[in-house]
């Protein structure tokens, strides 16, 4: 006697489909637009379901409806799954490549059905789909890198699907399998149980992969100005810090450089403050240009920036100074403002970040009043 019958285990794997359909869906209510694939996912759990509740019930409605409809609908679910990956990853899935091939699929199951009935078959047939869609939908994340524990369970868990679904189809050749989805013995009956429990786990995993992602998005937000994608004033001050005592322990300088944009408030009385915004972040896309990865700008309100040079001497800095100066000159009829810029040297001993902000700052302050659009030391 079975400690599990398939009807039961169909149900299974429906109910858990549908709990956690709506998880991500609630989910997928609650996180940004940015994050995608969420309801991508929960709606192909919904099908799985949809799926797994037509198969259980065989024999009280049309045998098309508990064959072929089932099979279309748990193959398409299972793609669903690796298109709502995609989506996760920013990847147009190839909808209707991945359609024909299911349409193919489930008219076999039709013809084996009711054409040249075999279960057998048609075991075969939806088992070789689904451990193909399992194996292509790893690999697909495997190359988008594993960098985090909910990407290795989710790939595990995948893997593990695609391993029993090779496992099932093997067995369909020297093992008994009844004659429908319902029939009783014992591989049937552990295969749709692992399948229940790998559903489940797979979504567990899907959860975690956003979870994830959110919070990569939100440390991006405390750290990234929303407009001009430089770096806050907050990470700014913590790493004026941290630079500041490298340059402190091994002797290397520290450049710090105030930017204002001149007679910035005339872009916005006069063009609006939508062009002031473009002129902000096309100011900043010109002074990262300037620099290398380790220097760090950041915004430190209105058109106020902050620049620090690590391990940069003072004529050095001047010259970076002066390159972005000239490269924030407006063009023709461009709009735009130039630049002033103050330029200051961490000392040797005894500097803080107050000191060194505040010599940044009066070096500013002498670049607006002796005319603007020029570079000062202080």
């Amino acid at each position: 006697m079975n400690v599990i019958d398939p009807r039961t285990a169909i149900v299974l794997i429906s109910a858990m489909s549908a709990l956690m359909a709506l998880v991500l869906w609630a989910l997928k209510r609650s996180y940004p637009p940015s994050i995608q694939g969420l309801g991508q996912w929960a709606q192909a759990l919904l099908i799985i379901v949809v799926g797994g509740i037509l198969a259980a019930s065989r024999g009280q409605l049309p045998e098309i409806l508990t064959t072929a409809v089932p099979n279309f609908l748990l193959c398409w679910g299972v793609y669903g799954l690796y298109a709502g990956t995609q989506r996760f990853y920013g990847v147009r899935p190839a909808t209707w490549r991945w359609l024909a091939v299911t349409v193919a699929v489930t008219l076999g199951t039709l013809w084996f059905a009711l054409g040249d009935p075999s279960y057998t078959a048609r075991l075969r047939l939806v088992t070789a789909l689904l451990a193909v869609m399992f194996a292509v939908h790893a690999w697909f994340i495997v190359r988008q890198g594993m960098g985090s524990f909910s990407r290795w369970l989710t790939v595990g868990v995948i893997v593990y699907i695609a391993v029993i679904q090779l496992v099932r189809l093997a067995t369909t050749f020297f093992l008994p399998m009844g004659d429908t989805i319902l029939s009783g013995t014992p591989q049937h009956v552990l295969f749709i149980a692992s399948f229940s429990v790998s559903v489940l786990l797979f979504s567990v995993g899907a959860v975690l992969m956003a979870g994830d992602r959110l919070r990569a998005e939100l440390e991006l937000l405390a750290t990234r100005d929303s407009l001009t994608n430089t770096l806050t004033r907050r990470y700014m001050d913590e790493a004026c810090a941290v630079e500041l005592e490298r340059s402190h322990r091994t002797g290397q300088p520290l450049a710090m450089l105030m930017l204002d944009l001149d007679h910035f408030k005339t872009i916005n009385d006069t063009h609006g403050h939508q062009a002031g915004d473009r002129v902000l972040v096309e100011f900043a896309t010109k002074v990262q240009r300037c620099l290398r990865s380790k220097d760090l700008l950041g915004r430190f309100g209105g058109e106020e920036f902050a620049l620090l040079l690590p391990n940069t001497p003072l004529d050095a800095a001047l010259q970076v100074a002066e390159r972005i100066r000239a490269a924030c000159v407006p063009q023709g009829n461009e709009v735009g403002c130039t630049v002033s810029i103050g330029v200051t040297l961490s000392l040797p001993q005894n500097d803080s970040m107050d000191k060194l902000l505040a010599r940044a700052d009066a070096a500013l302050y002498e670049a607006k009043n002796t005319g603007r659009n020029r570079v000062v030391a202080g």
